[in-house]
């Protein structure tokens, strides 16, 4: 008879081993598919919408409205990271991405089949926001999910450099949304481009749909969360729980989460602000596609430089001199595009949001992913992050009442605004612990009693 092996094998041999390499392709591609999805939606409510789903008697009105549709999708965002986030982590990472996909997907198809103010009146924007709200719902359990899944399989020394890969896919994303719509603004009649032309990428959300069921099907589950279904734990209300213990560190993510201002300041009202004929500037909607897509290109080019640079420097510093360089020079972004200098505004948003802005996009999902135990990784994320979306979402519309058509010093009263907020969200960065070459059973919290906790054994 044979000897019994001496060493027990731990739990986590019994339901697979890391995969680095998958995790963060299946995460690449879901990200880019979904954000795609996403991506259009903020062009067209910059380029598009306040001329064909909004009263026209009022074009200020209008384009105020259409970017405020924009936030509401932010608005539902933090229930999608409560409901998609305790479904994370209850039932595993696997499976929220499946359905936060399928959401999407159907969601944005939607907004290609919506007919117009015209053709329905109010139903039109009516029908924008519903959708819009529903994409919001389903984008929040994106990146907690698939960041949470990358972390996790990923080795303890290479974890900033994997989960950028998520943050890849997410520009990746962007760029397909752009290169979808550039070539038929740029080469369709206005007429044609505003009748049907916009809704051609809204409809090949078709493919997104079949696309990222089938990938999403493929991801396996990090082999310690596997361990941890296996043996039958469950968190009952992982939100309540994050409220308990951390409710601190879920405060510090909100605030660092502002940082995202300044891709509102230089996509969002930058686009708004560059095409919008009551601001005067005169480019096209072309001109500002060829800007934004050029920001994401470099975006996509940079964000694992960044991130395997932050496993060896660290994640705050990154995050603290990408939040400063980027908000501090958005307001010399809007200088180039209100003098109407093109080749400089190019190069500009290059800087800000293709450079800087990417050191705190690259390293912010594994700096947030590490303040939070596995039994509320995807929660912790999703809600933290995605309330400070919902807040910073708002910034196109409030940037647009400060500075309406015909303010003379849009770019020192939105780039100073801006700054500002770069200012508080680094300060907030330096009250969370440096997480760099930590293994994350050295990062995780000892759980609670099972007494006194919201976990139990199902």
């Amino acid at each position: 008879m044979s000897a019994l092996p001496t060493n027990p094998v731990p739990p986590e041999a019994a339901v697979g081993v890391r995969d680095p390499k998958k995790a963060a392709m299946s995460g690449w591609i879901g990200s880019a598919l979904e954000y795609y999805d996403f991506a259009l939606y903020s062009t067209a409510a910059a380029l598009v919408f306040p001329k064909i789903f909004f009263a026209a008697d009022n074009p200020t009105v209008a384009l105020i409205a259409s970017l405020a549709t924009y936030a509401v999708g932010y608005v539902a965002r933090p229930v999608g990271a409560v409901v998609l986030g305790a479904y994370g982590d209850r039932h595993g990472r696997k499976n929220v991405l499946v359905i936060a996909m399928l959401m999407m997907g159907f969601a944005t198809l939607a907004v290609g089949l919506l007919p117009t103010y015209s053709q329905v009146g109010v139903w039109a924007p009516l029908g924008l926001v519903i959708l819009r709200l529903i994409q919001g719902f389903a984008v929040a359990g994106e990146l907690g999910g698939s960041n949470a899944m990358i972390v996790e399989h990923a080795p303890d020394a290479q974890r900033g450099f994997f989960a950028s890969f998520s943050l890849q896919g997410t520009q990746a994303g962007s760029i397909l949304a752009t290169a979808a719509m550039l070539p038929l603004a740029t080469l369709l009649p206005e007429a044609a481009w505003l009748g049907w032309g916009w809704r051609i990428p809204f409809l090949l959300s078709a493919v997104v749909i079949v696309a990222g069921y089938v990938i999403r099907q493929k991801v396996s589950e990090p082999p310690s969360f596997a361990a941890q279904q296996e043996a039958g734990v469950k968190q009952r209300f992982p939100f309540v729980e994050l409220l308990r213990t951390k409710p601190v560190v879920m405060l510090l993510c909100i605030v660092m989460t502002l940082t995202n201002v300044i891709g509102t300041t230089t996509i969002v009202f930058g686009q708004s602000f560059a095409t919008a004929k009551g601001y005067g500037v005169g480019f096209t909607s072309g001109d500002m596609l060829w800007v934004s897509l050029v920001a994401n290109i470099t975006a996509v080019i940079m964000i694992p430089i960044w991130g395997a640079l932050s496993d060896k420097f660290g994640r705050r510093i990154f995050m603290i001199v990408g939040g400063l360089g980027g908000g501090l020079l958005s307001g010399v972004y809007l200088m180039f595009v209100q003098q109407r200098n093109l080749v400089m505004t190019f190069v500009m948003v290059i800087v800000v949001q293709g450079i800087f802005f990417q050191m705190w996009n690259a390293t912010f999902a594994t700096y947030f992913q590490e303040q939070f135990p596995m039994r509320i990784r995807v929660t912790g994320f999703a809600v933290s992050q995605n309330i400070g979306l919902m807040i910073a979402s708002f910034l196109p519309s409030i940037f647009t009442a400060l500075a309406p058509p015909g303010t003379a010093n849009v770019p020192l009263i939105i780039g100073g605004t801006t700054f500002a907020i770069t200012v508080v969200a680094a300060l907030s960065t330096l009250g969370l612990r440096e997480t760099r070459g930590t293994s994350l059973e050295d990062l995780e919290d000892a759980a609670p009693s099972q007494s006194k906790s919201a976990a139990h054994v199902a």
